[in-house]
């Protein structure tokens, strides 16, 4: 996912509890997921900075970025009269000097940059890993001009909580318990299932106007099926640390995709955007 709080990873035989983000950017996995994240989702969310009217000379602002292909999009959109900052807690899969400035930053604990500037305000896949949605979704908005839009997309795992739709085998069973213990260590560090739904309601209530949402629902295909292996080889430890799973069951799961064996799938990613008003 394209945010990345860092997390402590303490001893799982110490007894102390998980924190910080799951997925996070340190590891060579992050690299791979942000390769298929962009497959997957790029063009929609490159549809949504068009619908908005993101253009040559806008200022926009991506938040937890990651990988380098939202930024990119942006600063091909603003062209040299705009202006891109692209901010990550952890901002070592970004590449300052490509279009577009690179600032490490904290959208929870650090203050807006450059408050009430900015066109756009996006992030994908940031704001459901946070506990203090509330304090970073407050700092996005504070960013935006009168008249400038904030879009945040976010996946709703409740919503659609399986790996397999077609639960129909084995493999497809071992794959969809699998996808369950992936989300149990992701609500363990905080992460909230059921936020994209929820997304339309924040942004009326966080004071923005003309409020609209859509949904994207990836079914099957080789992007699903590299994210899905990249996902569980990254957060192996963690499920087995966890007693979520056991080596036998992950390794016969990565050679199922490995042998094109699931139709595997994805949460739906919900995409809301708000503008901030116009005052007087």
């Amino acid at each position: 996912m394209t945010s990345s709080h860092d997390g402590d990873r303490p001893d799982p035989t110490d007894g102390a509890p998980a924190r910080g983000y799951l997925l996070d950017n340190a590891r060579a996995e992050a690299g791979e997921r942000f390769v298929w994240l962009a497959e997957l989702f790029d063009g929609v969310t490159r549809g949504h900075f068009g619908r908005l009217g993101i253009g040559a000379g806008s200022r926009c602002w991506e938040v937890g970025a990651g990988g380098p292909g939202i930024p990119e999009a942006l600063a091909a959109a603003v062209g040299p009269t705009g202006y891109v900052l692209a901010t990550d807690i952890d901002p070592s899969w970004l590449k300052d000097g490509e279009g577009y400035e690179v600032r490490r930053h904290d959208v929870v604990a650090d203050p807006a940059p450059e408050p009430g500037t900015f066109d756009l305000v996006h992030a994908r896949l940031v704001l459901v890993h946070l506990p203090d949605r509330a304090r970073a979704l407050a700092t996005m908005v504070a960013a935006l001009r009168p008249g400038g839009w904030l879009l945040i997309e976010d996946a709703d795992t409740a919503l659609q909580p399986l790996a397999c739709l077609d639960d129909s085998g084995p493999a497809q069973r071992r794959a969809n318990r699998l996808r369950g213990g992936v989300r149990e260590l992701l609500s363990g560090r905080g992460a909230d299932l059921s936020f994209g739904r929820t997304l339309p309601r924040i942004l009326r209530e966080a004071g923005l106007v003309d409020v609209a949402a859509a949904g994207t629902f990836p079914v099957g295909g080789p992007a699903c099926n590299r994210l899905e292996a990249a996902t569980i080889r990254h957060v192996r430890g963690e499920l087995l640390a966890a007693r979520l799973a056991d080596e036998a069951e992950i390794d016969a799961h990565l050679a199922s995709i490995d042998a094109g064996e699931l139709d595997l799938t994805l949460a739906p990613l919900i995409s809301a955007w708000g503008r901030r008003p116009v005052e007087g």
